[in-house]
C-alpha cells in the first residue's frame, strides 16, 4: 500500500508551536507513524512543483491523506481536477480536520462543507459504529482535552456511515468522522487536528488514522470512468 500525505506547510514556517508539537511538519509527523504499520510513505507540499502532486505520483498513491487550513485557495484548480479524477478512478481518500474547506473536499461533496467553530474546546470522541473497520481498536469514547470545536449543521451530503460523533463542552454535537463514495473512490473525513493542539499525538487518533488508510485502499485502482455504447452479450 503506498499512501501520500499533502499537507500545504504553511503554519510550520510561521508558528513555532507546531513544529514543536510536530517535529518535520504535520506532514513529516503523519508518515512517521503511518510506516508503523509497514506501508509506503511520501509526502507533498504546496510549495513543491505541482504542489507534490503530479500525475507520476498520483498514479503510483494508493490513499492520499490531506491536511490544509491556511492555503486552501492556493492549491491550483487543474491540481484539485487531477486529483478529483483520480478519487473517481479508485484512489482512496483520508481528509483531516480544516481539510473540510479544501477545494477538493468541497468538489467532491458538491456543498459549501461549511460549519460552526471555536479555538480550545474539549472534546470526547464517541464510537457509534464500533463494528466498522475504521473503529478497530477503538474503545466507546476518549476524550481530547484541548481542539478546535467543530459544530453542526455541518454543510455535506448525507454520509455513507458515520462512525464516530463528538461532543464539546461548549455543548456542540460534530459527525467527527464519516464515509462516503465517489464514483470508485472511498473518502474518510476525520475532524481532530488543529495544528497548535496535541490531537495527532493520541494514540486513538493515530489508531483511526491508520484504519482509514487501509479502508480507503482500493482493490482496483485507476478505473476508467466511461460512457461507452454497449453491444448486448447474448441474444435475446
Amino acid at each position: 500500500m503506498k499512501v501520500t500525505v499533502w499537507n500545504e506547510n504553511i503554519h510550520e514556517k510561521e508558528i513555532p508551536l507546531v513544529t514543536e508539537l510536530y517535529p518535520g511538519g504535520l506532514h513529516g509527523y503523519l508518515a512517521g507513524f503511518l510506516k508503523e504499520e509497514d506501508v509506503e510513505v511520501r509526502t507533498a507540499t504546496l510549495d513543491e512543483s505541482e504542489c507534490g502532486l503530479t500525475d507520476e505520483i498520483l498514479k503510483d498513491t494508493d490513499v492520499v491523506i490531506w491536511w490544509g487550513h491556511a492555503g486552501h485557495h492556493l492549491v491550483p484548480d487543474e491540481i484539485v481536477e487531477m486529483v478529483h479524477g483520480y478519487v473517481l478512478r479508485g484512489m482512496g481518500l483520508v481528509v483531516l480536520h480544516s481539510g473540510h474547506h479544501s477545494k477538493l473536499f468541497r468538489k467532491l461533496m458538491g456543498t459549501t462543507c461549511n460549519l460552526k467553530w471555536r479555538d480550545d474546546a474539549r472534546e470526547r470522541v464517541w464510537t457509534i459504529k464500533p463494528n466498522h473497520p475504521i473503529a478497530a481498536g477503538i474503545p466507546e469514547t476518549f476524550v481530547l482535552d484541548c481542539e478546535e470545536m467543530y459544530g453542526e449543521p455541518f454543510d455535506v451530503p448525507e454520509p455513507q456511515e458515520t462512525i464516530f460523533m463528538s461532543w464539546f463542552n461548549g455543548g456542540e454535537v460534530f459527525r467527527s468522522g464519516f464515509t462516503n463514495v465517489r464514483g470508485n473512490g472511498r473518502i474518510f473525513y476525520f475532524q481532530p487536528g488543529h495544528e497548535t493542539n496535541r490531537s495527532f499525538q493520541n494514540p486513538y487518533v493515530q489508531r483511526i488514522i491508520k484504519n482509514a488508510v487501509r479502508w480507503a485502499c482500493p482493490v482496483r485502482k485507476n478505473l476508467a470512468i466511461e460512457c461507452p455504447h454497449a453491444p448486448a452479450l447474448e441474444g435475446e
